[in-house]
């Protein structure tokens, strides 16, 4: 990962989500992986089109807690779902003439990369949809339990500089049954794999994480690019699920994984990342305060893994 991992404050003003977003390289063939492209997520310069002296709504808030922000609105064409059933999760971009938004700068190799999280931050899913020519985007998926989730579309529009990340909500019918955040360690494992997480979060002050990957107490030093970057992260505020994006600053493929982040206030957060080995995309998720603190180790439970080239993105 090129760039130095920062989470930047700039959605604005519903109550939602927060998720960390960090990009991660591409899938390789035979003979050395590439060195992942420096490339940031969605862009966080100053938005060209807004008139000299006007202020940003809510400039200093998280991302994903508006459906609509600078004349964009995420419009989620399917909001009612049925846990456990398979589902096509259909929405558009609209812009501010309410046209479907047809036109998108990639970011880490992909026009839209959208993030299905629910409120006890229990699961996690970074789908790829596709997009139609009428500007509706689609990704097969279906979520494993009922209650309130939050979608997440991060994107960045042809033309523009600054992306955006908009969050709707999803409901699930099914039988609810409300969990307590999960509890983690520093140290989770995922089908065989053993990630430890070093670093704190600090309210307002630039930190650095780092997730350490080993395999049969053997350090992983063959990590493979996924979405431009050898690891991605995502990092969601617990309570109204803030999404703010990250950047890494790794450049050699493990052990570590290094990010920088910024904390936007006191709180428990999640953070989910993604890496690449095998050619199976996994995700270790933790449960981290911003006091440096983590919750007791729970017992854990293996997440599927997902091999390279599954449609619809990887599901945890």
């Amino acid at each position: 990962m090129n760039t130095p991992l920062r989470i930047t404050a700039f959605a604005a003003g519903l109550a939602a989500a927060f998720g960390l977003a960090l990009g991660v390289g591409n899938a390789t063939g035979s003979g050395p992986s590439p060195k992942p492209a420096t490339a940031g997520h969605a862009g966080h310069a100053a938005d060209p089109g807004r008139a000299a002296g006007t202020a940003p709504a809510a400039e200093h808030l998280p991302g994903g807690l508006q459906v609509s922000e600078r004349g964009y609105t995420l419009s989620v064409d399917t909001p009612f779902v049925t846990a456990g059933s398979p589902t096509d999760l259909r929405f558009r971009i609209l812009g501010a003439d309410g046209r479907p938004v047809t036109a998108y700068q990639p970011q880490h190799e992909k026009d839209l990369h959208l993030i299905v999280a629910p409120r006890d931050l229990s699961t996690f899913q970074h789908l790829h949809p596709t997009l139609a020519a009428d500007g509706t985007w689609s990704a097969p998926t279906a979520v494993p339990a009922a209650g309130e989730y939050r979608v997440f579309a991060d994107f960045t529009p042809a033309g523009q500089s600054e992306g955006l990340t908009l969050g709707a909500d999803l409901h699930a019918a099914g039988d609810l049954r409300p969990a307590p955040l999960p509890e983690t360690g520093r140290t989770v494992t995922v089908d065989g794999y053993t990630v430890t997480l070093g670093g704190d979060l600090t309210p307002g002050r630039s930190g650095r994480l780092t997730l350490s990957v080993s395999k049969d107490g053997r350090p992983v030093t063959d990590l493979q690019p996924y979405l431009g970057a050898y690891g991605h992260l995502v990092a969601l505020r617990a309570g109204d699920l803030a999404y703010l994006h990250v950047h890494p600053d790794t450049t050699v493929p493990g052990p570590e994984i290094g990010f920088t982040t910024t904390a936007p206030s006191n709180g428990a957060y999640r953070l989910f990342l993604d890496f690449k080995h095998g050619d199976t995309v996994r995700t270790a998720a933790f449960t981290l305060t911003t006091d440096g603190t983590t919750a007791p180790a729970a017992p854990a439970a293996a997440p599927t893994a997902h091999p390279t080239g599954e449609t619809g993105g990887h599901q945890h």
